[in-house]
């Protein structure tokens, strides 16, 4: 027996190599936590992701309201209930994706990642066919509702996961806030080349104008509105709708390479505490929670106004700068100022947040817009003068864009400290910050739509009633100015500042280090019962 047991060790201690037993005392010493890092590549691929979203909004946000209106033709009653109950439609999409990816089970590609793969190719459809005049003389109200709820349930099925995706890159709150700024920068980005595509295609061929009977000399209006359609509509509308066509085959492009370049270059990353909790608690146990969360309410409540200025200034501005400032050629490069301001300063704030705090960019960001919009309606129609503006305004928009995803991480953070034994709710704090922000903005677009309406606004005119102009002033500059102003107050009550960040920081860190430990004592035990 001797002779067997000496054996068997020998034989035991021939398939280690020299050195690896271990010690008594290092069995029981847990191996201190490497810091994660993510790759500059994989931020990169992991910034990609968000084009496509802002790609398309941008499109959607600055031109179909007046797509509607002057290429499409229909009613301005009817145009608001399309944007409303599109909006409102995209924000109830929101919480339900949410509520389906959390009983979604994990797959080897992750649990979110196959949303992302699957919406893709029939939300490039549906984009396509939101931007296609049907050749029918009634039912276009339901085929524009019908495309436009339909792309914006499949791209809610892309951005919501997506959006969630930032819990799981990784679990350090440096590295997520790195990526985020990368994220942003690419999104800012998405926004100028939405921009630039869609304005640069369609600004080649305008739809054209038609001018109000009595600058024709023409006493019976009827008949000038009649001859002015016969020689203008046949050939430049239709030139117009194609332009409009192609600009969507090209931004759908981008959005497939995109989705594949995301899916390619980010793996998702499974919570290491998520897989030592016990059972789920349930959707709506998970969102009554999430709603109980103080920090999250106010922060959301601050960014809805916030957000709503930005979304009301975006969905009247191409009619503002066609109508009011009388630059109906050149709204487009306005816009194209804007957002390339915004996206070289993206960078700008990323350095501001990280030295002066979150909250302190956030007064600072997003204040320093007001200026800027009154000055738009306040001084006289000038072109340098706008381009000036659009600029400076760009920073703010910059600012608005990065700090309310900058922030969300913070939030989860300070719940998974409160409820430690809750876990699996990213999809319901960023799904619901994304409803209460769309459901409001269709509100406000449905509702400026409606007032153009009463207003008097004339499809296609070259020219609109002073009422018109005045309710586009109101609604670019005096509601977007208020909105911000209560947004700004409403910040005042977030409890998160650079203090209790940093303190939510240590404390996540501690309680991983603590994990792990345990996780290296039964891993030691084992290893030394083996041996």
């Amino acid at each position: 027996m001797a002779k067997g047991e000496g054996a068997e060790s020998a034989s035991s201690a021939g398939l280690l190599p020299p050195g690896s037993l271990l010690k008594p005392d290092e069995l029981g010493r847990p191996k201190k936590e490497r810091k994660e890092t993510l790759s500059v590549c994989s931020k990169l691929c992991y910034a990609v992701g968000g084009a496509p979203y802002q790609i398309t909004g941008c499109a959607l946000g600055f031109f179909l309201q007046i797509y509607l209106l002057d290429v499409a033709q229909l009613d301005p009653f009817y145009a608001s209930i399309i944007l409303f109950v599109g909006r409102a439609w995209d924000a109830i999409t929101d919480p339900m994706v949410g509520f389906f990816i959390s009983k979604t089970p994990w797959s080897r590609f992750g649990r979110l990642m196959p949303w992302i793969i699957f919406s893709t190719p029939f939300a490039v459809i549906s984009y396509f066919l939101v931007w296609f005049v049907p050749d029918i003389s009634s039912g276009q109200v339901m085929w524009y509702l019908l495309f436009y709820c339909t792309f914006q349930t499949l791209v809610t099925c892309f951005h919501v996961p997506y959006s969630a995706l930032t819990m799981f890159i990784s679990r350090e709150q440096s590295e997520r806030d790195s990526a985020t700024a990368y994220r942003m920068t690419v999104e800012v980005l998405g926004t100028v080349l939405g921009t630039a595509i869609q304005g640069q295609i369609v600004g080649k061929a305008h739809a054209p104008c038609i001018q109000d009977a009595s600058f024709l000399g023409v006493t019976n209006s009827s008949v000038a509105m009649e001859e002015v359609n016969i020689t203008l509509h046949t050939s430049s509308i239709t030139d117009t709708r194609n332009a409009y066509m192609v600009a969507a085959g090209v931004i759908g492009g981008i959005y497939i390479l995109c989705a594949i370049v995301l899916s390619l270059g980010v793996r998702e990353k499974r919570d290491a505490a998520a897989l030592q909790s016990g059972e789920p608690i349930s959707f709506f146990q998970g969102l009554k929670l999430v709603m109980k969360h103080g920090a999250y309410i106010k922060l959301i409540a601050g960014f809805l106004f916030t957000s709503l200025a930005f979304m009301l200034l975006e969905g009247n501005f191409a009619l503002f700068c066609t109508y009011t400032l009388g630059f109906r050629n050149e709204f487009q490069n306005i816009l194209l100022a804007i957002m390339l301001s915004a996206t070289l300063t993206i960078p700008l704030w990323q350095w501001f947040l990280i030295h002066f705090g979150k909250k302190t960019a956030v007064y600072v960001g997003i204040s320093s817009a007001i200026p800027f919009l009154i000055m738009v309606v306040v001084l006289e129609s000038n072109l340098i003068v706008t381009y000036v503006v659009a600029i400076a305004a760009g920073i703010s928009v910059a600012a608005a864009f990065l700090l309310p995803w900058s922030m969300l991480p913070d939030v989860i953070d300070d719940f998974n400290l409160q409820h430690p034994g809750s876990r699996g709710h990213e999809a319901i704090f960023f799904s619901f910050y994304v409803f209460f922000t769309k459901f409001a903005s269709g509100v406000s677009l449905g509702i400026s739509t409606l007032s153009l309406d009463f207003a008097g606004y004339k499809t296609r005119g070259c020219s609109q009633p002073e009422e018109v102009n005045f309710t586009l002033k109101m609604l670019v500059s005096a509601a977007p100015v208020g909105l911000i102003l209560l947004g700004l107050l409403l910040f005042k009550l977030y409890p998160i500042d650079e203090d209790r960040r940093r303190k939510n920081k240590k404390a996540l860190q501690d309680l991983r280090d603590e994990e792990n430990s345990s996780s290296s004592d039964s891993d030691s035990t084992e290893l030394a019962s083996i041996v």
